[in-house]
């Protein structure tokens, strides 16, 4: 444990029914029970008080419930203290005034969270997936940031450790006893298979980062196609809502418009992007220039029409969606027949204005996304921090087996698998992690965490 200041912040914003002051420090409880008209000093941890709360008992601010959490059994590892008041703006303001006029600070954004890291109650992926629970849009997003702050990721690297420990121990055992020609502690063969399952482990981590940010993010899907094909009836009927300008003039739709909803738990980020076509207006080819930038960053496309394209309209759009998952949508049913088409690719028939078909191509977006089922035990990179570390490890067991395939001596071998360790170790916190990168991580958090 290390020694700090008493802190204190908000944990929720004020203007609820109840409104939760968090306080943590090595004198958390004894400045509270200061001001409050029970006597906590000796109270037994995680233990509940009622009473009021003011500098001044004889004028109390509020009647309140204080929670008592005695180190190190607590958030941050130290004692703390939870005071539940209503959620007005004024009673939570006054209770922090308080609080600091008894020698407490404000708390900085993610302190809380950073003091429970350092204090080894999490380490640092974890920490880092307290702001990922937080922030999460949807169940998958929910799920893979609470597998993370339980420490699936944890786990996977621990194993990963151990096995380059060991790797580690053996070559430089028989460094030690280099000159007894006749024992041999490190036998290649077996080292080369650790190090490729090692490289393969590693290699699958860091490919769940694309699914990972999909997840996180949302999954960007974009509506593309001819002017009044209906592609901004057909954004309205996703989302649930008129966000979309409806007319029958062409070339309405200047700008992206974009939105969000979850489908089986996944978020997807629709943009209705300007209708493709010739045109001399100058405001309207810069809306169709952004429709193609948004037609190259999609995972997803919907390609909208409502009668046969020509083969030029064709090979263009098909050019520009390679390596993408596309989906022709025959649009306006409801006024006439389908036309039919032999592409290669997903069709669907739809009415955008009456609904029809809509739950269809739902289920068809999201078969399109081909997202991993996600539970509790799956380990998958959100992080790009974690990304880059897991390239730069991928790129020490590389060199690892290309030196035994090369016969390469084991001390320089052992150089790179400490390498390899280092790199793996600053995903969490290990390894000794720089201040400023501490500060960018826990930045992002709100003051309460």
């Amino acid at each position: 444990m290390t020694s700090y200041d008493n802190i204190c912040a908000m944990a929720t914003p004020s203007g609820g029914a109840i409104g939760i002051i968090r306080v943590s420090g090595p004198d958390a409880i004894g400045i509270v029970d200061r001001m409050f008209s029970r006597d906590i000093s000796e109270a037994k941890s995680h233990t509940m008080h009622y009473g009021d709360f003011a500098s001044d008992l004889s004028m109390p601010i509020d009647d309140v419930m204080v929670g008592v959490f005695r180190a190190p059994h607590t958030y941050t590892g130290e004692d703390s203290v939870e005071i539940y008041c209503h959620g007005s703006r004024y009673i939570m303001s006054q209770v922090i005034r308080c609080l600091i006029d008894n020698g407490c600070r404000q708390a900085e954004p993610g302190e809380y969270t950073r003091r429970a890291f350092i204090n080894g109650r999490m380490d640092l992926s974890q920490a880092e997936a307290v702001a990922d629970l937080i922030a999460a849009s949807g169940k998958a997003s929910h799920d893979m940031a609470l597998g993370q702050l339980r420490g699936n990721i944890s786990s996977e690297l621990s194993t990963l450790r151990d096995k380059l420990l060991k790797m580690t121990s053996l070559m430089e055992l028989e460094l030690d006893f280099s000159d007894h020609e006749e024992l041999e502690f490190a036998d290649r063969t077996e080292l080369l298979k650790l190090a490729t399952a090692i490289q393969e482990r590693i290699s699958s981590l860091a490919s769940s980062f694309r699914t990972g940010q999909a997840i996180k993010q949302g999954i960007p899907v974009a509506i593309i196609g001819k002017t009044n094909v209906g592609k901004s009836t057909l954004l309205n009927r996703l989302i649930g809502e008129d966000k979309a300008i409806v007319s029958d003039i062409h070339g309405t739709t200047r700008d992206i418009i974009e939105d969000t909803i979850d489908i089986h738990g996944i978020t997807f980020r629709f943009v209705d992007t300007a209708g493709l076509r010739a045109t001399d207006d100058i405001i309207e080819r810069i809306g169709i220039e952004r429709s193609y930038s948004a037609l190259s960053k999609a995972a997803i496309v919907l390609w909208v029409i409502d009668s046969i394209p020509s083969d030029d309209e064709v090979e263009d759009i098909t050019r520009r969606c390679e390596g993408k998952q596309l989906i022709i949508v025959i649009n306006k049913t409801d006024k006439q027949q389908a036309p039919n088409l032999s592409l290669p690719y997903s069709t669907l028939s739809i009415s955008a204005l009456e609904g029809n078909g809509i739950d269809t191509l739902k289920e068809s977006i999201y078969e399109k996304a081909e997202i991993p089922e996600i539970g509790e035990n799956n380990a998958i990179i959100t992080s790009a921090r974690h990304y880059d570390s897991l390239l730069h490890a991928r790129e020490s067991i590389d060199r690892v087996i290309e030196g035994m395939q090369m016969s390469i001596p084991n001390d320089l071998l052992s150089e790179d698998l400490r390498q390899c360790l280092e790199a793996l170790a600053e995903i969490t916190g290990g390894a000794i992690t720089p201040t400023e990168v501490l500060n960018n991580i826990f930045s992002h958090f709100c003051v309460g965490k």
